[in-house]
């Protein structure tokens, strides 16, 4: 198996990344003029959300097609291009397959509404008459889980938007087009592959409503998600390579047979429960401050779990589905280097991959919309709606939306103080948050007491001390609910790691072991050593060789 414990991987949503020819959206050519940016950064892999043809539906998310590359992004040509350029820098590319659905253009499905039998098992189709769905499903967007088709008089699953239509994994043919799909990829030499939502492809025999919630238990890991992976990385011939699977609403037993080495699955596995510790009775449209004291329990509960089965995980604060997280678990006015370098810390110093998100290492805000129409993205507008028809005041929906929209991670890449952040000379697709005269790359590349620094010399450090990437881990303090706390121990190198991070904006004592008195302070976000009481948001890794 391929070592990729010491890596890093850097995530690029591109139609928010780097404008190349002005017209407004990112596209390849500006990765490419960027890709030094990233060899300073020191990552070892670059994830590219879809640059597929699509109808944008759900920005890219619903591919029309898998082997192409959509003209707004630029051609095939400028991929090979990018490619080529990033394996000159020691950098592997990874793309995002999204296996689960196809949108309601692509071929396939198009063929399907034609009549022809063949491509209606492509997807999951089920007679009906208008007036009853096939099950009271709800779709991950609102609304119902099915569409009709009158034509055919049938119903079609699309468990996201209306335009993604559910594919039947039952159906060899599917697996097949899929293995297929990931070999012309990586002749194309890419290095990895993420996996969009891949714990949802095995749907049940029997479809029946659900009468406790809104149809996941009946969808979600289902008994053919293992064997389904298991035939498509041997048969896509990309056993050993880096790939990654995003997990819905996932548990941690599944999440270690995914990962498990022996099971020739998948390297790591995503998880987002961390992420919904602040969802007020676990709704995503209700807010409360996040719970440090579930945080904790969770990475705990993933961390010590996946290292007792052999598991492996995908260490992440932030995405293209989230809102950034200094906004959301730090402070981005008062405390915002201090918050943005402990979060950093909290993760890349776990036992896993971690992941960083175009903009996080610089400390990228949620950009604090005020009006509907600033947003782009196709949930956070129908939610707009549910959340306006259940009553809620316009003020209040868009407080929400503002805190929770997947577009607050999708605002344009903050390069420099000039119009537009640097990221166009046309008119960005979607604003640019307000502050990018302050937070933005050339600011901060050169800057040695920089946020930007902090992320590389965690990255450094993930390489040069084994007891990071290969070491286990043991969580400390659990009474202390204001201070994630753990232990690194047990690699080659005899060499120990005791790491504090302050949650909060308040100070907390934090009584260190008497075995760390001495230790030596490997890296932190204040610049004298640490002291028992923690000042706001500091993070503090100490360093030890034990004999």
């Amino acid at each position: 198996m391929y070592n990729f414990k010491d890596k890093v991987v850097y995530q690029i949503y591109p139609k928010s990344f780097n404008d190349s020819n002005g017209d407004g959206f990112g596209d390849l050519k500006g990765v490419t003029q960027k890709l030094d940016y990233l060899a300073d950064l020191g990552v070892d892999y670059i994830w590219l959300t879809p640059f597929f043809p699509s109808p944008q539906r759900d920005n890219g998310y619903d591919v029309a097609n898998y082997r192409a590359v959509d003209s707004r992004y630029g051609t095939m040509d400028d991929l090979d291009e990018l490619i080529r350029e990033a394996d000159k820098r020691g950098i592997g590319l990874m793309l995002d397959m999204v296996f689960n659905h196809t949108s309601t253009e692509h071929d396939w499905f198009q063929k399907a509404l034609a009549g022809d039998k063949k491509y209606q098992d492509y997807y999951i189709f089920k007679d009906g008459s208008p007036d009853r769905c096939p099950t009271n499903w709800v779709s991950k967007f609102g609304g119902s889980a099915w569409e009709y088709v009158p034509q055919l008089g049938k119903w079609y699953l699309h468990l996201f938007d209306v335009m993604q239509a559910d594919l039947n994994w039952e159906n060899p043919a599917v697996r097949a087009e899929m293995a297929d799909i990931l070999r012309f990829w990586k002749a194309k030499g890419i290095k990895g592959f993420r996996f969009d939502v891949v714990n949802l492809i095995s749907k049940p025999e029997l479809y029946e409503d659900d009468l406790e919630g809104d149809g996941r238990r009946f969808y979600t890991d289902g008994c053919n998600v293992g064997k389904y992976l298991k035939e498509l990385v041997a048969a896509g011939g990309i056993d050993g390579m880096m790939t990654v699977g995003e997990m819905s609403s996932t548990t941690l037993e599944n999440c270690i047979g995914y990962t498990s080495e022996k099971n020739h699955e998948l390297t790591m596995c995503f998880n987002f429960h961390h992420l919904k510790v602040d969802y007020k009775n676990g709704q995503k449209w209700e807010l409360m401050p996040p719970d440090h004291g579930a945080l904790k329990r969770l990475f705990q509960t993933w961390q010590e779990g996946m290292q007792e089965h052999g598991g492996w995980n995908a260490l992440f604060w932030c995405n293209h589905d989230q809102p950034r997280a200094v906004s959301r678990f730090g402070s981005d006015t008062t405390y915002w280097r201090e918050s943005a370098e402990m979060l950093a810390t909290a993760i890349h110093c776990m036992r896993g991959t971690p992941y960083i998100y175009q903009g996080e290492e610089l400390g990228m805000t949620n950009p604090h919309f005020t009006e509907i129409d600033q947003y782009r993205d196709v949930e956070s507008l129908n939610y707009y709606k549910i959340l306006r028809e259940q009553g809620k005041s316009e003020a209040e929906t868009l407080n929400i939306l503002a805190k929770r929209s997947r577009d607050d991670g999708r605002t344009p890449m903050q390069w420099d103080s000039s119009p537009n952040a640097g990221f166009t000379s046309g008119t960005p697709w979607i604003g640019v948050a307000d502050n990018y005269k302050s937070i933005n790359a050339a600011a901060q590349t050169s800057d040695a007491d920089s946020i930007y620094s902090f992320y590389k010399a965690m990255v450094r450090l993930r390489k040069e001390h084994r007891v990071i990437s290969e070491g286990k881990i043991e969580f400390l303090y659990p009474d202390n609910t204001d201070l994630l706390a753990y232990r690194r121990y047990g690699s080659a190198d005899k060499e120990e790691l005791l790491v504090l991070c302050n949650l909060t904006e308040q100070e907390i004592h934090a009584e260190l072991p008497d075995a760390w008195a001495t230790a030596e302070k490997l890296i932190g976000n204040y610049a004298d050593n640490p002291s028992e009481t923690l000042r706001p948001y500091e993070c503090v890794v100490l360093h030890t060789t034990k004999e």
